[in-house]
C-alpha cells in the first residue's frame, strides 16, 4: 500500500507530463498555422507574376480590322438591299434582298459597339463610295448607279451577279478573322457570316441559272 508520500510524488509527476504534452501540441499547432497567416517558409510563399498574361478572348489587330471593314462592306449590302422592294421584277430577289438586309443590319450596329468599346474609330457613313472595286466584294460607285438605273428582270441579273461578288467578299474577310482573330463574338459572327453568305451565293447562283 502506497504512502502519502510516494503517492504525492507520482500525482506531481503525472501532472507535469500532461503539461509537457500540451506544450508540444501547442507548438505544432502555432507551427501548421504560419502557413496560413503568412508566416510559413520561403518555399510555400512564392512571388506571383508582376503581370497578368492578356485574355485569350481580347481583339486583336485581326479582330479590329474585321469589324472596321465589314461594317462598310455591310452597309452597302444594305444599300443594295434597299432598292429591291421597288425595282425587282422577281418576288424570290426581294425576299432574298429582305433577308440579307434583317441579318446584317444588327451586325452593323454589334460591329459598331465593338469598335466604340476598344477605342476604335468607326467607318463614316461614305466610307462605302471611297472603297475601290473588287476590294472584298465592295461595288464602285458606276456600279451601284447601275443598279438604281436597272428595274424588272434588269435589275434582278444585275443585283444577283453583285451580291454574289459582294458576298464572296464577305466570307472572305470571315475567313480571315477565323485565321487570325482571338475575340470569341467576333469569331463567333466570322462563322455564322461564312454559314449564311455561303447559302446566299448558293441561291444566288440557282436564280441566275449558274453551276
Amino acid at each position: 500500500m502506497l504512502d502519502n508520500r510516494s503517492l504525492t510524488r507520482r500525482t506531481t509527476a503525472l501532472v507535469t507530463a500532461g503539461a509537457a504534452a500540451l506544450v508540444l501540441v501547442a507548438c505544432g499547432a502555432d507551427q501548421g498555422s504560419a502557413g496560413h497567416d503568412g508566416h510559413s517558409p520561403a518555399s510555400a510563399s512564392a512571388p506571383s507574376p508582376t503581370s497578368a498574361p492578356a485574355s485569350p478572348g481580347a481583339p486583336n489587330a485581326t479582330d479590329r480590322a474585321f469589324a472596321t471593314g465589314m461594317i462598310p462592306h455591310h452597309r452597302q449590302a444594305v444599300e443594295m438591299a434597299d432598292l429591291a422592294p421597288g425595282r425587282a421584277g422577281s418576288a424570290e430577289v426581294k425576299d432574298l434582298a429582305a433577308q440579307i438586309q434583317k441579318a446584317q443590319d444588327p451586325e452593323i450596329t454589334t460591329l459598331t459597339g465593338w469598335l466604340e468599346a476598344w477605342g476604335e474609330e468607326v467607318p463614316g457613313e461614305d466610307a462605302t463610295h471611297h472603297s475601290a472595286h473588287g476590294s472584298g466584294g465592295m461595288m464602285s460607285a458606276e456600279d451601284m448607279e447601275e443598279l438604281r438605273a436597272a428595274s424588272g428582270a434588269a435589275f434582278d441579273e444585275a443585283f444577283l451577279r453583285m451580291m454574289i461578288e459582294h458576298h464572296e467578299g464577305a466570307v472572305a474577310m470571315a475567313e480571315e478573322e477565323l485565321a487570325d482573330g482571338s475575340h470569341g463574338p467576333a469569331r463567333r459572327m466570322a462563322e455564322d457570316i461564312v454559314a449564311s453568305q455561303s447559302a446566299e451565293i448558293d441561291r444566288m447562283r440557282e436564280l441566275l441559272g449558274r453551276d
